[in-house]
């Protein structure tokens, strides 16, 4: 199967309600030529729909949709030339696997011929060249995946679409089976669009991801430009764990120092946040946990705390800790022979200066 033709898709100004609920607002971004591109968002952001209004099954109260520069906007679905791949793959269970790879075929009138060898292309890229005989409930989770991947691939569509792909499927599996997206989607260099809850999923694949809360996009990036940057408070709470702290922005020049009832005094060195009243945000693995009486390592700003609450996680132990009249999450990482820090134990903190993001 030829690699595909890659094309951008525009979303402008788009809005849509529900009656009286406004389900996207004013949603504008635009996907890059053989991008994969991710909706990362909790449930009711927003993100299925926009989905859904690129494949046609639902069209906006206002805004435009191109793709390839053409406006789809009002174009039926079947005309579109998208392809889309279901949460719960929609097989059809009496067919065979190639009879439901060749479905969209047949119902464009190819020759039948060509019907062929494009489901053995489809069948061979996936990894199920000799499975076509069979039916899906003879598969497992993950072939039923491929069988539906393979199904919108061989109509070769100039987008694809896959609405939480990953979602019936066990934990290892998952993990597995978006790599294999991943390397799919870069053989057939299709612009692509996936949906999905889970930020570990998005973050992994994505050449960029959208986030979405109350219809709004809230921040578009790579995956670590949303982690290290995250651009608000929403973000910084959503894209991996974080402490959240509250203070006074200082400056001396150009250069900033963050105080607060937490943490004391932290320098932040140059900054462009304007004085005053502040936010901080901190990665719990870029905090340090030493003994109280152990040196304090140059570089970074001190403060004592307690050790409330341990959870072992296997590459990492991550302590809640007591510092002052707040918590903090702390993430240390794990060592064969070392027994880290109990509950109730005394401890000091050090931050990093330079992995303090200003919120």
């Amino acid at each position: 199967m030829e690699k595909q033709r890659q094309v951008p898709v525009e979303f402008a100004n788009v809005s849509l309600s529900y009656g009286a609920t406004r389900v996207l607002h004013d949603v504008s971004v635009t996907i890059e030529p053989g991008e994969f591109f991710a909706l990362l968002g909790p449930s009711g952001s927003g993100k299925s729909t926009l989905l859904r209004l690129l494949a046609g099954f639902l069209q906006p109260d206002t805004g435009t949709i191109r793709v390839a520069g053409a406006d789809i906007t009002r174009v039926s679905p079947w005309d579109r030339d998208i392809g889309m791949v279901f949460q719960n793959y929609a097989l059809w269970p009496h067919m065979t696997v190639a009879q439901n790879v060749a479905f969209g075929l047949v119902e464009r009138k190819l020759p039948r011929a060509e019907i062929e060898t494009r489901v053995a292309a489809a069948l061979e890229l996936v990894g199920l060249k000799e499975f076509g005989a069979r039916r899906p409930g003879q598969l497992s989770g993950g072939q039923q995946q491929r069988v539906a991947l393979a199904r919108t691939i061989a109509i070769e569509p100039k987008v694809l679409l896959l609405d939480e792909p990953l979602s019936n499927l066990d934990a290892k599996l998952r993990v597995h089976m978006r790599t294999e997206l991943f390397e799919l989607q870069r053989k057939l260099g299709i612009t692509t669009i996936f949906v999905t809850h889970d930020q570990e999923e998005a973050l992994s694949i994505s050449d960029r991801v959208a986030v979405l809360d109350g219809g709004v996009i809230q921040q578009v990036g790579s995956p670590m430009e949303l982690y290290d940057n995250p651009a608000n408070r929403f973000i910084a709470n959503f894209v991996g764990t974080i402490n959240l702290l509250r203070g006074t922005l200082e400056r001396d020049g150009e250069r900033g120092v963050f105080r607060s009832p937490v943490l004391g005094e932290v320098p932040l060195g140059r900054t462009a946040a304007p004085a005053g009243s502040a936010e901080i945000a901190v990665r719990p693995h870029t905090l340090k946990l030493v003994a109280p009486d152990a040196p304090d390592e140059p570089g970074r700003s001190w403060v004592a705390g307690t050790v409330a609450e341990r959870e072992f996680l296997g590459e990492f132990v991550r302590y809640t800790l007591r510092v002052g009249n707040a918590e903090l999450v702390a993430d240390q990482p794990h060592f064969i022979g070392e027994r880290g820090f109990a509950p109730g134990v005394a401890v000091k903190v050090g931050v990093n200066p330079a992995q303090v993001k200003i919120l």
